[in-house]
C-alpha cells in the first residue's frame, strides 16, 4: 500500500482549524490536593491570587462567542477546577452563551456525589477522571495520595449515575504500560464512553520520569487499532497523533475507503493537535497552543483570545505543516498527524522539530 494520500489531501481544510478551535482547555485554577508525579502544572493547595476572576472569566466567553457556529466545546481543567468556589456559576454562565462544557476534576474528597449532581445540574455535558493503575498500590502511588483510587473509582460510577458521559484519562510511561490491559478492563467496568491514553510529555514534575521508547510506543498504536475493534468505547491518545497514522494505514489495509476513514471516530479527530484545533487558557489567563506546550502567545487579560488563536505567530506557524522540520516535514502523514509539537518542543526547544516519539521513517 502506498504512503501517499491523494484523497485525504483533498480533505485537508477540514484539517486545519484556522477560523476556531474544536476544544478550549480552560485551567481555572492551579490548586489541587493532589501530589501527582507527573503534573504538567505542577500544582500546588493553594490558589493563586492573580487567577482570573468570575468577570474575567465572563468577559472571555463573551469574546470567544466570535469564534462563530459550531462554538468550541470548552473543558474546564486544573489543577482541581472544583477548588474554584465560583465554579457552577462559570459553567452556568458558558452554558448560557451556548457553549458545550466538560469538567476534569481531580480524584479527591471534593469529587462526592453532591458535586457531581450539582455540576450535571448546571448544564455539564461530560466528565473525566484519571486512572494511572489497575489497582489502589499503582494508581496511588502516582497521585501521592492514599484512598485516591478507591475515591475516583466511586466518582466515576456517580458520573454514570448522573447521566454523564465519563472519560478515563491513563498516563503512558515506561511505569505504566505493562498495566494498560488491566487498566482498560477496569475502564470497560466502569462504562467509561472515552479513554484517553496521555503519552507522557517531560514537561513539570513529569520531567522525572521516563517516555517508553519510539518502538514501543508503536506497538501500543497497534494495540490501541486493534483494541479499539472489540470495543464500544471511543479510543483517542493525546500527545501521540501518530496513533492516527497506524490507524489510517491498517483500515486502508482492511479495505477501508477515504471517505470512510474521516467517518471514524480518529479519522474525525485527523489534524487536530497543539495549536492546530486546540487551545490552552492559564490559570492567569495566559494562551498557550497546548497545557504541555507552554509557549505563551499572550494573554486574555490584553488581547482577544479569538485573535491570538487565529492571528498569533505561534499558532499560524504550527497550524502549516509545511513549516515542520526533519521527519515530520518529510512525512506524507503530516497533515493527519503532525507530530507532538510538545513533545518536540520539550525535547528540543523547537515546536516545529520532529516528534521523537514517532519511529516511523518516510
Amino acid at each position: 500500500m502506498t504512503d501517499a494520500l491523494p484523497v485525504l489531501a483533498e480533505a485537508a481544510p477540514q484539517m486545519t482549524f484556522d477560523r476556531a478551535p474544536l476544544l478550549v482547555y480552560w485551567e481555572l485554577t492551579r490548586a489541587c490536593d493532589l501530589a501527582c508525579r507527573h503534573c504538567r502544572a505542577e500544582a500546588i493547595r493553594a490558589r493563586h491570587p492573580q487567577e482570573l476572576t468570575t468577570a474575567e472569566v465572563e468577559a472571555v466567553l463573551d469574546d470567544a462567542r466570535r469564534f462563530g457556529d459550531p462554538l468550541p466545546h470548552l473543558v474546564f481543567t486544573g489543577g482541581d477546577p472544583l477548588q474554584r468556589p465560583d465554579l457552577l456559576t462559570l459553567v452556568r454562565a458558558a452554558r448560557a452563551r451556548g457553549f458545550r462544557v466538560s469538567v476534569a476534576p481531580s480524584g479527591t474528597t471534593r469529587l462526592d456525589a453532591s458535586a457531581v449532581a450539582d455540576l450535571a445540574a448546571a448544564g455539564v455535558e461530560s466528565m473525566s477522571v484519571s486512572l494511572d493503575g489497575s489497582a489502589a498500590a499503582r494508581h496511588d502511588a502516582f497521585r501521592g495520595v492514599p484512598g485516591c483510587f478507591e475515591t475516583t473509582v466511586r466518582a466515576a460510577r456517580w458520573i454514570r449515575e448522573a447521566g454523564l458521559g465519563l472519560q478515563v484519562n491513563t498516563l503512558v510511561t515506561d511505569e505504566t504500560a505493562a498495566d494498560l490491559p488491566a487498566i482498560f478492563r477496569l475502564v470497560s467496568e466502569l462504562g467509561a464512553a472515552r479513554w484517553s491514553l496521555f503519552f507522557l510529555v517531560p514537561v513539570g514534575r513529569g520531567r522525572l520520569l521516563r517516555e517508553v521508547s519510539a518502538d514501543d510506543a508503536e506497538r501500543l498504536c497497534h494495540w490501541l487499532v486493534g483494541l479499539a475493534a472489540t470495543t464500544r468505547c471511543a479510543l483517542a491518545t493525546t500527545e501521540a497523533p501518530h496513533y492516527r497514522r497506524v490507524a489510517y494505514r491498517r483500515m486502508r489495509a482492511a479495505g477501508l475507503t477515504d471517505p470512510e476513514i474521516l467517518r471514524t471516530p480518529v479519522g474525525r479527530g485527523f489534524g487536530v493537535r497543539d495549536g492546530n484545533g486546540i487551545v490552552f487558557i492559564s490559570h492567569t489567563g495566559d494562551v498557550f497552543p497546548s497545557g504541555f506546550l507552554s509557549l505563551p502567545a499572550g494573554s486574555v487579560r490584553r488581547h482577544s483570545l479569538v485573535d491570538l488563536y487565529r492571528h498569533a505567530d505561534l499558532f499560524v506557524r504550527l497550524r502549516d505543516p509545511s513549516r515542520l522540520l526533519g521527519r515530520c516535514g518529510r512525512c506524507p502523514f503530516r497533515l493527519l498527524c503532525g507530530g507532538s509539537r510538545a513533545r518536540a518542543w520539550a525535547r528540543t526547544g523547537n515546536p516545529l522539530a520532529s516528534d521523537p516519539l514517532c519511529p516511523y521513517r518516510p
